[in-house]
């Protein structure tokens, strides 16, 4: 990716990619017990067939634990040379403390600077430009970055518009040195005009002052997400592409947020990708994992042998804010 180089000095890279998937499997015919719709429509309009849900207990702290572990273990990296944590989540249920120290000191790490980021379903990416940046600086030598996310505790069971599609995991990367660019300048930004997309019901403060209010829940307007992604992320995906210096045909992979199929192929269709290269298609047994969504979507190119370590992809997240961030990566070791 030596085309991709835009500063000179230190660079940075994947080092290692781990995962965290619940054990729980739930078809869309489980899903169709408490919402009006069918496994056909869910298909057609998702192209989402099972997810994972996981017990109440098994939280974010604890599937990014997980997943934290593995990446740790794929890198090569001991826990104690990690000097930032980042976990990009949505719903890790406690305003304080943040997931990260929790994380960093259930995996044995020294007291690392460890943060939370919230940028709803571009979370990763946006914690991978932050990990990225932090090591070119010098200001971290290896950074943990976790995407996490428990989509079964904050979205309601009765509403047809948002249970079939979300769902729970993790993924973790770890970032590290590098002589040559293997992760590329990112291209990010928000549209706060369409804050009220993807949005909470009630906020907290509200819900315990009111008598009476049904919980919190995360709602969304899929058509308006639907049609911003389909206009917006193609030339998002373009320019990440163009700021990297290289061609659609050059890349081995694509890894789309999984936010939906449709979307996922209006979006190849615009980069004009040649037919060979793969397209993360995770969300058939996944569902939308939020800020989960980009390493499992990885994470399932590298282990059915899609895609192989070491080959260029376009990684690109969008969601809430409406928020969206990508980037051109070599992919990690499993």
């Amino acid at each position: 990716m030596g085309a991709i180089s835009t500063t000179q000095g230190r660079q940075s890279k994947l080092l290692g990619l781990g995962v965290h998937r619940p054990e729980r499997v739930v078809t869309n015919d489980e899903i169709c017990e408490f919402i009006d719709s069918s496994d056909e429509w869910i298909q057609t309009r998702s192209g989402i067939k099972n997810r994972r849900f996981t017990e109440p207990k098994q939280n974010v702290v604890y599937m990014a634990i997980e997943a934290g572990k593995k990446a740790l273990e794929a890198s090569g990296v001991a826990a104690d040379q990690i000097d930032t944590v980042i976990v990009a989540t949505s719903t890790h249920l406690e305003q304080t403390p943040q997931a990260a120290a929790k994380v960093a000191f259930a995996l044995g790490t020294n007291g690392p600077a460890a943060f939370d980021i919230g940028a709803g379903c571009a979370g990763f990416c946006y914690a991978l430009t932050v990990a990225s940046d932090l090591v070119k600086a010098g200001t971290s030598k290896y950074v943990l970055v976790i995407g996490a996310e428990q989509l079964s505790e904050t979205t309601d069971p009765y509403d047809r518009t948002t249970r079939f599609i979300f769902a729970d995991g993790a993924g973790a990367v770890i970032v590290g040195q590098s002589d040559e660019t293997e992760i590329g300048p990112a291209v990010w930004g928000s549209d706060g005009s369409q804050a009220d997309a993807i949005f909470q019901t009630i906020d907290w403060y509200d819900y315990i002052m009111t008598e009476g209010a049904e919980r919190p829940w995360i709602k969304m307007n899929g058509i308006s997400v639907f049609r911003w992604a389909a206009f917006e992320m193609g030339k998002a995906a373009q320019k990440v592409l163009d700021v990297a210096g290289i061609k659609a045909d050059e890349l081995h992979a694509f890894v789309p947020h999984q936010a939906n199929s449709r979307i996922t192929e209006l979006l190849a269709k615009s980069l004009n990708l040649n037919e060979e290269t793969p397209v993360a298609n995770d969300i058939a047994e996944t569902g939308n994992t939020s800020a989960a969504s980009i390493p499992l979507a990885m994470e399932e190119l590298l282990r059915t042998g899609k895609a192989k370590e070491g080959d260029t992809a376009l990684l690109l997240a969008f969601g809430a804010g409406l928020s969206y961030a990508g980037q051109i990566v070599k992919l990690p070791k499993l």
